[in-house]
């Protein structure tokens, strides 16, 4: 059996969809859950393999291979991993900021964004975006993503007027794609049936070229789960890239320089290993 996990996103609807659709293995069993829950069941041995934050595989790279050409990707805008923002992010040093618990990636690129470019420490939190914070305790901005994200974006009612899309930001400060998730495959299923990983690695390959193809149909099921307008569905499924072609190693590589120079990721972390 191996066990593998899928992140419960629509971006992950052109793969996900195809996959539900054509792949019917009782030997392969599918945990759907945010990308955290993913990560932690990762590392703690209970999945085999999975959608991760990238920074999964950067805390514990020993564990690990990246499965090569499959990722969550964007180069510029991925319209669902968001700072909202009260004030300008120039302004946010010593101030609250809310960041979810779903994404271990998107906190550390926030983090970095922050703190390497706007030149700001905030005080940092992590909990739920939606809950009624007491009025002392109202964040001055929050970190949002994947569904989520999309909601907040488009609250008519939303007390943040700045919104930075992080991946644009990093694009525009670095040249380079940002990563968000990697399919990563502990090392002890490598040993124990490398076969296996192979073959689910080019079912992923292959729901993955099948989904991008049908996209337009994918976007019409995947909007009623939000429930956002098809045609808004199909633009943000546009832009994110499901490959992980060169940029998108050198990004990984840029963006695990920094982790490890805020000591948050194993040195080991680089150069990437990568399953092919």
């Amino acid at each position: 059996m191996i066990h593998f996990g899928m992140v419960n996103y629509i971006n992950t609807a052109p793969i996900y969809e195809i996959w539900k659709e054509q792949v019917q293995r009782p030997d392969w069993s599918v945990t759907e859950a945010p990308p955290a829950r993913l990560n932690t069941l990762l590392a703690a041995g209970e999945l085999d393999l999975g959608f991760v934050s990238c920074y999964e595989y950067a805390a514990r790279p020993e564990q690990y291979r990246i499965m090569a050409d499959l990722s969550i990707s964007a180069t510029g805008p991925v319209g669902s991993v968001f700072m909202f923002s009260s004030v300008p992010p120039e302004q946010l040093d010593g101030k609250q900021v809310l960041m979810t618990g779903q994404s271990d990636t998107s906190v550390w690129l926030l983090r970095i964004i922050l703190e390497d470019f706007f030149k700001v420490r905030p005080q940092y939190s992590r909990g739920e975006i939606f809950a009624e914070p007491a009025p002392q305790d109202e964040p001055a901005a929050v970190l949002a993503i994947g569904d989520e994200a999309l909601r907040l974006a488009t609250a008519k009612d939303s007390p943040y007027p700045v919104h930075i899309d992080l991946a644009e930001f990093w694009h525009q400060q670095t040249g380079l794609p940002f990563v968000f998730s990697v399919c990563a495959v502990r090392e002890e299923l490598l040993a124990r049936d490398e076969e296996g990983v192979r073959e689910l690695h080019q079912t992923l390959l292959s729901c993955r070229d099948q989904g991008s193809q049908r996209l337009p149909e994918i976007a019409e099921r995947a909007a009623r789960r939000i429930p956002m307008d098809p045609s808004a569905c199909l633009a943000y499924l546009q832009a994110i890239e499901y490959n992980l072609g060169p940029a998108k190693l050198a990004a990984l590589e840029e963006f695990f320089s920094r982790l490890i120079q805020h000591g948050a990721a194993s040195e080991k972390a680089l150069p990437l290993k990568i399953f092919s």
